[in-house]
């Protein structure tokens, strides 16, 4: 099994992530301190315009999925989500206030939520169910790159440039044209449509019914799963924490994408050759050595370990709990599949956050990662007991 017997629209996928995340990351890594310091926007409206920008996208992710598999197309849901995305670029160096700025990060984030559903899905109807797992870790691979090259090529063009906000934020835009373009050019669905007809873009209860228990059990142990991860933000404050300084805290953040994007592959082609289950369970064996390590760390040095791990854990688990979900929806309802596991899981992270930052200001930093570790135990136990209801996760 190689990387040449993958579909070409696979790869194609990748880049387009690959292109539109390098975009994204290089305003979104600047952007705080752009509506502080340029705009004169509070903490408060960064606050305001970011809580709004994620429910937005959370809102839109199952109407995406369910129109998806309703008209049996996926692509050119795929072209508005991107294309909005891509439109929105501009906007971010024109801006004079935060109005607009508002407008734009809402706009980016609607095309977020629009396109993700449809791509997942549109991967499991390209590949072939023998590759699934190294098409989910391909293409999550060339995503988690773009999520580290953003902020790099940022921070590079802010040194070169005298720190010049708005040159950047144009330079952003030349990635996120070239996301739609390979898109267009080389992406292709099959030949043969799920439902050949339009239909009402209606979600309907019956729908719905035909997902069955198995996918349902899946998703409340991806839910325990992701309460258990909590916002990689909190590994930048464990590492401020022990004392690395405010200008080197990225680092640890590129550091784990790293470890992130080169695992994700080579983990995705592994889990084509059976043993889902114990993948997940180490997966899972990752997250917990991390959140000890963290909860534990004094040095910089356990603080990056704790980084690594948490890296191997989403290359072992992302890929997989996509490629799940694709074998476990039926075909004609993969939109709608991923689309509810998308805003679960969404809701899930949003859950952990909120509850490890409570944690973080009343018990400290070790507290929060060792709940994390505790959510990881039953996640594992969640695993290890649903053997029977879900024999079929290979």
């Amino acid at each position: 099994m190689t990387r040449a017997h993958l579909p070409r629209g696979v790869f194609a996928l990748g880049f387009v992530s690959l292109f539109m995340d390098t975009s994204s990351e290089m305003i979104h890594s600047l952007l705080p301190v752009f509506l502080v310091s340029v705009l004169g926007a509070s903490a408060l409206s960064v606050g305001i315009i970011e809580g709004v920008a994620e429910g937005a996208t959370a809102a839109v992710k199952v109407f995406a999925g369910a129109v998806s598999d309703r008209i049996g197309q996926r692509k050119p849901l795929l072209v508005l989500g991107y294309g909005l995305a891509a439109l929105s670029k501009p906007l971010f160096p024109l801006a004079t206030g935060i109005g607009m700025v508002f407008a734009a990060r809402l706009v980016d984030r609607i095309g977020k939520g629009i396109r993700g559903a449809p791509r997942d899905a549109l991967v499991a109807d390209l590949t072939p169910p023998a590759l699934r797992g190294a098409a989910y870790g391909l293409r999550q691979s060339l995503d988690t790159v773009g999520a580290f090259l953003g902020p790099a090529l940022a921070l590079a063009l802010m040194a070169a440039s005298g720190e010049d906000y708005r040159l950047v934020f144009w330079i952003a835009v030349l990635p996120a044209i070239a996301s739609v373009a390979v898109l267009g050019l080389a992406v292709r669905e099959p030949e043969v449509s799920h439902t050949g007809r339009l239909q009402r873009l209606r979600i309907q209860k019956d729908e719905m019914g035909r997902l069955e228990r198995r996918y349902w059990l899946f998703l409340a142990f991806a839910a325990v799963l992701t309460l258990a991860r909590f916002s990689e933000a909190f590994l930048l404050l464990r590492a401020q924490d022990v004392g690395l300084s405010a200008a080197l805290v990225p680092l640890i953040l590129l550091l784990m994408n790293v470890v992130y994007a080169a695992s994700a592959y080579p983990f995705g082609r592994l889990s084509d050759r059976g043993g889902r289950r114990l993948l997940l369970a180490l997966g899972i064996g990752f997250l917990m050595v991390a959140d000890l390590l963290l909860a534990a760390a004094d040095t910089i040095g356990l603080v990056g370990a704790g980084a690594v791990f948490w890296g191997l854990h989403m290359g072992a688990t992302q890929g997989l709990l996509a490629t799940i979900v694709a074998e476990i929806a039926p075909s004609n309802l993969r939109g709608t599949a991923f689309g509810v596991f998308n805003l679960v899981t969404a809701g899930a992270l949003l859950a952990a956050s909120m509850l490890a930052g409570a944690l973080w200001s009343a018990l400290g930093p070790a507290m929060t990662f060792i709940a994390g570790a505790g959510f990881s135990t039953v996640a594992l136990i969640g695993l290890l007991a649903g053997r029977a209801a879900a024999p079929r996760w290979h």
